[in-house]
């Protein structure tokens, strides 16, 4: 008994990860869609109808197209071609096959063969190949309808309703080439190159895998860091200027304190801009030498017709971020948005501290485990 109900509870699967919104909305949207689809065939069908007037298979199929709408396998094209061609399989197979298992079994494996390569493969078409094989209709004219009529109007109805209860459908599910990211992000290629590796059929589009992949990393990285806020790891006190510090002044701030750049304050400490080494130098004429370290030392000799004080060479507006905010969500500012230097505010907009990427390194080489950078083994 110990080792079989451990070996039970693996058949036991795991929950499916979605709340009670979410299972609300996708109940009601298969009921929903099945009491209008198979009402109107019914209709349609008339009191005493002359042969089938419904697919059975259309009840898997709500559950795909309504309760997995972002699903390859529920999309339009495979709902409708991978299940009009299944049924056209075993048609064929049930008219011109003898034994019904061979029938049977022959027509689910065609219509596999054929769903995969044209990109419309959809489970409930093996039902559809299945029941088809084993009893199949007289009349070819049950492929226009109950087959084609039901699947079309499925279909035009989980387009109405996925969109009304915020999701989206179709999906647009074509693969687009991925720019490089940084290093030690992936790209579009590399969850190709993965998928083909795995060479299994995912029921997950490829742009939704990639979603899940980039929230999962963010999600592991902020527990990384855990409850690391700004004011945990700035630098401070932090040295300021005033717009009107002379430029000669703000240079000779940045060199003593073997520091790269300084907020700009107003009376009050908020920030009004930023200025570094690099601003210093970019504004300067441009006929100067290009030598960053010439341009330098003629700007705080005070060239004449060239900026004398920070207002005239800081960079404004200033990116600034607040002393409570994670740590986690500076990192698009400094790896996307080519900041090197946050000035840090508190409540009232005062600047208490400054972040630089050395800092966030810092922080991440005491949190990352140590054995990181150990070379790989052989």
């Amino acid at each position: 008994m110990r080792r079989t109900l451990p070996w039970l509870r693996r058949f036991w699967p795991a929950p499916l990860g979605i709340d009670g919104a979410e299972r609300l909305r996708f109940a009601a949207g298969a009921g929903l869609g099945l009491l209008l689809t198979v009402g109107l065939m019914w209709w349609a069908a008339g009191p005493t109808p002359a042969g089938p007037w419904v697919a059975a298979s259309l009840g898997a199929s709500a559950v795909l197209v309504f309760g997995m709408p972002s699903s390859p396998l529920a999309q339009p094209w495979p709902v409708l071609a991978g299940s009009l061609l299944s049924a056209a399989i075993g048609l064929l197979c049930g008219h011109w096959v003898g034994p019904p298992p061979l029938a049977a079994a022959l027509a689910v494996m065609l219509a596999v063969a054929c769903m995969v390569p044209l990109r419309c493969l959809h489970p409930p078409g093996g039902a559809m190949a299945l029941s088809a094989a084993l009893w199949p209709p007289a009349d070819a004219g049950w492929l226009l309808f109950p087959v084609a009529t039901g699947l079309v109007l499925l279909v035009l109805l989980a387009m109405a309703y996925n969109p009304l209860t915020g999701r989206a459908y179709p999906r647009r599910l074509a693969a687009e080439p991925g720019s490089p990211g940084p290093v030690g992000q992936f790209t579009a290629s590399d969850i190709d190159t993965a998928l083909a590796r795995y060479n299994q059929v995912l029921d997950v589009s490829r742009a939704d895998l990639e979603g899940l992949l980039q929230w999962a990393g963010r999600a592991a990285f902020r527990r990384t860091l855990g409850e690391v806020r700004c004011a945990d790891i700035m630098s401070r006190p932090v040295i300021t200027a005033a717009p009107d510090t002379p430029l000669r002044d703000a240079w000779e701030q940045l060199r003593t304190a073997g520091i790269k750049a300084l907020p700009v304050v107003d009376a009050e400490g908020r920030a009004l801009g930023i200025i570094t080494a690099a601003d210093m130098a970019r504004a300067t004429p441009p006929e100067l030498p290009e030598s960053l370290g010439q341009r330098l030392r003629s700007l705080v000799r005070g060239r004449p017709g060239g900026p004398q004080c920070v207002a005239e060479a800081m960079a404004q507006p200033v990116q600034t971020a607040r002393d409570d905010q994670h740590a986690m969500d500076l990192m698009p500012l400094f790896s996307h948005g080519g900041h090197h230097h946050l000035p840090i505010v508190d409540g009232e907009g005062v600047v208490v501290g400054i972040l630089t990427q050395t800092d966030l390194m810092r922080v991440l080489a005491r949190l990352l485990p140590p054995d990181l950078d150990a070379p790989p083994a052989d």
